[in-house]
C-alpha cells in the first residue's frame, strides 16, 4: 500500500509539475531599448554581466527584423506589442506633413492635432493617429471576458510609452522635459498616483536636482580603451563621458537629461515601483509591463554608436536591468520577458573613416527640400513652397501649393530628375503611385527589395509624395549638427535588424540566427498567454520557444 500511494502521490506530483511548466506566466514584460541594434547585440554580447546578459540565456533571434523603411522611433514602437507593420497601424513616420485644418504642416505621430494650438513642439499626446487594426496586447488581454489584467508602461519618449501601452493601458508615464519630469495624458486620473507608483515623486525630484545642479557620473573603467576623439564638423565626440548639459535655460537643461545613461536609470526605477506597488503578476490576471528605454538612441544620436559614450550607456544599462531582474525574482513573480528594439543606428561617418569603411558619408545639400521645391518652381511655373521634408532623403511631401490634379506629374518629374542628375546621391527613388501598386510585403524580410521595405511602412494619406533611399552607409543630416552626428530611418539593414530575445526562468536556451520580425513577438507572446488572435489580424507569426520537440505556438 505504501509503494502504491507513492505511485500516487509521484503521478499527482509529475501532473502539478507539468501544468506548472505549461501555466501560462503572471507577468509579460516587453522591454523596448531604443536604438538597439543587432550590430550593437552582437558587438557588446559576450560583454554583458547583468540583465542583458541574462536575455542571451533564453531564445535568442539577434537577426530579427524591424521590416520597414521607416526605420524610426513611432513606426518601430507601433509593431512591438501589436504585430502589426507600420503600413497596417497608420504610423508612416515619427512626423509627417498634412493639413492641420487650414494649414499644411508638419503632424506627430501621437499628437492630437485638433487640441487648439497644437504643434509638433507643444502638443497633446494621443493615440488618434492608430488604425482600428493596430490592437496591442495589452488591450488584445483587457476585451476578453472577466479580464483582469492590469496594464503599465513606462518611457523616456511619451511615443515610446503610449505605443507599447495601448488604448486601454491602466498608467502610461513618459518623461517629458517640458512637465522637468515623469508625466501622463492631459486629463488623466492621478490621484492615486502615490499608492500606484511610490517612487514617481522621488524620481521627479531627483530630476529637479539633476535640472538645478547637473552630474555626468565618469566613464566606467571597461570604457577607457574607447576613448578616441573623433571630429565631426565643429564637433568632437568618442573623448570620454558625455558632455555636461547646457545650462542658460532650464528647459536646454531638461532637454538634456534626456542624453545622459541617467533616463534609464530613472524609467527602470518607475517599472520597479509599479510592479512593487500593484503586485504585478501576482493576482489573479496575467499583467502587462511594457518598458521603453530611450537613453541608448539619444546617446547613438549625440555621440555615435562605437564611442566611449555607448560604452558607458551599455554598461550602466546592463547593471540596471540586472537589478531590475533580480527585484521581480525576490518577489516570486512567473514572469517572461521579451526584449527588442524599436530600430537599428548607424555610427558617425567620421569614424567610420577610421574604423575601415570609409565608403560611409552624408547625404548631399542638394536633396534638401528646398532644392527640390526649386526644380519644381522651374519646370512647372508654380510658386511658393512645394515640397516639405524632415531631412535628407526619405518622404517628401507636396505643399498644396502643387494643385492636387498635378501631384502624380509632379512625382514622376522629380523622380526622373533625381534618377537621371542624381544618380550617385540617392539609390532609389519611388512614387506615391509605385508604392500604391504594391502589395504589402511578406516572407523572408532579408530578401525584400528596397521598395517592399518602403512599402511596409507607406500609408496613402500620410506618406510622401515621393520617397527617396539614400545610398547605403549615407546620414541624411550635415557634420556638426549637435545631438545629431549620426541618426537611423533608412532601408538598409544597419537601421532594420534587431535582435529580438526571449527569457522565461526555467527555459531551454537556444539561438537561431534566420530572420524573424517584430510583428511576431505579439502572436509569440499572445500563445504563451492563452490569448485567441484572429487569422488575418496581425503580421506576424508565431516563434516557437521550445527548444525541444514540444511547441509553445498553440
Amino acid at each position: 500500500m505504501r509503494f502504491a500511494r507513492w505511485l500516487v502521490a509521484a503521478a499527482l506530483l509529475t501532473s502539478v509539475q507539468a501544468q506548472a511548466e505549461t501555466a501560462p506566466p503572471k507577468l509579460v514584460v516587453v522591454l523596448s531599448v531604443d536604438q538597439f541594434s543587432s550590430d550593437l547585440f552582437s558587438e557588446w554580447r559576450g560583454k554583458f554581466t547583468g540583465g542583458l546578459k541574462r536575455m542571451t540565456q533564453g531564445a535568442v533571434f539577434p537577426g530579427g527584423y524591424q521590416s520597414h523603411a521607416a526605420t524610426e522611433t513611432c513606426p518601430g514602437h507601433s509593431t512591438i506589442t501589436s504585430g502589426v507593420h507600420p503600413a497596417r497601424s497608420g504610423i508612416a513616420a515619427n512626423d509627417w506633413f498634412g493639413m492641420r485644418g487650414s494649414k499644411f504642416d508638419e503632424i506627430y505621430c501621437v499628437e492630437d492635432p485638433s487640441v487648439p494650438g497644437s504643434s509638433p513642439d507643444n502638443y497633446t499626446v494621443s493615440l488618434t493617429h492608430l488604425s482600428a487594426d493596430w490592437q496591442p496586447l495589452g488591450d488584445r488581454l483587457k476585451a476578453q471576458p472577466g479580464s483582469q489584467t492590469r496594464v503599465f508602461a513606462v518611457s523616456g519618449k511619451d511615443r515610446g510609452a503610449t505605443l507599447l501601452a495601448g488604448r486601454k493601458a491602466d498608467q502610461t508615464w513618459w518623461y517629458d522635459w517640458r512637465a522637468k519630469g515623469f508625466t501622463t495624458y492631459v486629463g488623466a486620473d492621478t490621484r492615486g498616483v502615490a499608492q500606484s507608483i511610490p517612487a514617481l515623486a522621488s524620481v521627479n525630484a531627483r530630476i529637479a536636482q539633476w535640472i538645478a545642479k547637473p552630474v555626468i557620473p565618469p566613464l566606467p573603467a571597461q570604457c577607457a580603451a574607447k576613448v578616441s576623439p573623433v571630429a565631426v564638423g565643429n564637433l568632437t565626440i568618442g573623448d570620454g563621458a558625455e558632455d555636461g548639459p547646457r545650462t542658460d535655460k532650464s528647459d536646454n537643461t531638461a532637454k538634456d537629461f534626456r542624453t545622459t545613461r541617467a533616463i534609464d536609470l530613472a524609467t527602470l526605477d518607475i517599472a520597479e515601483s509599479m510592479v512593487a506597488a500593484n503586485k504585478l503578476g501576482q493576482q489573479a490576471g496575467t499583467d502587462v509591463l511594457a518598458v521603453s528605454l530611450s537613453g541608448t538612441d539619444y546617446i547613438g544620436h549625440a555621440y555615435g554608436t562605437e564611442g566611449p559614450e555607448m560604452c558607458g550607456q551599455l554598461v550602466s544599462l546592463d547593471a540596471r536591468l540586472g537589478q531590475f531582474f533580480a527585484a521581480l525574482d525576490r518577489q516570486k513573480i512567473d514572469y517572461v520577458v521579451a526584449l527588442t528594439a524599436d530600430h537599428g543606428g548607424f555610427d558617425a561617418p567620421e569614424r567610420h573613416a577610421h574604423h575601415a569603411y570609409p565608403a560611409a558619408g552624408r547625404a548631399a545639400l542638394t536633396l534638401a527640400a528646398p532644392v527640390l521645391s526649386q526644380l519644381l518652381a522651374k519646370q512647372f511655373g508654380w510658386s511658393g513652397s512645394l515640397v516639405a521634408n524632415r531631412a535628407l532623403g526619405g518622404d517628401y511631401w507636396f505643399s498644396p501649393n502643387v494643385p492636387a490634379d498635378r501631384r502624380a506629374e509632379a512625382a514622376a518629374y522629380l523622380k526622373s530628375v533625381l534618377e537621371a542628375q542624381y544618380k550617385d546621391k540617392v539609390a532609389a527613388v519611388f512614387t506615391k503611385a509605385d508604392l500604391a501598386a504594391l502589395p504589402v510585403p511578406t516572407g523572408n524580410p532579408a530578401l525584400w527589395t528596397l521598395a517592399q521595405r518602403v512599402r511596409a511602412s507607406f500609408v496613402p494619406d500620410r506618406s510622401g509624395d515621393i520617397y527617396v533611399v539614400l545610398p547605403h552607409g549615407q546620414q541624411p543630416m550635415p557634420a556638426g549638427v549637435k545631438g545629431y552626428v549620426s541618426t537611423h530611418g533608412s532601408a538598409w539593414d544597419y537601421d532594420r535588424r534587431v535582435p529580438i530575445l526571449f527569457w522565461r526562468k526555467g527555459m531551454a536556451a537556444f539561438e537561431q540566427p534566420q530572420p524573424v520580425e517584430t510583428v511576431d513577438i505579439l502572436p509569440t507572446l499572445a500563445s504563451l498567454v492563452g490569448l485567441p488572435i484572429a487569422p488575418g489580424s496581425v503580421d506576424g507569426r508565431c516563434l516557437d520557444l521550445e527548444a525541444g520537440s514540444k511547441t509553445s505556438c498553440k
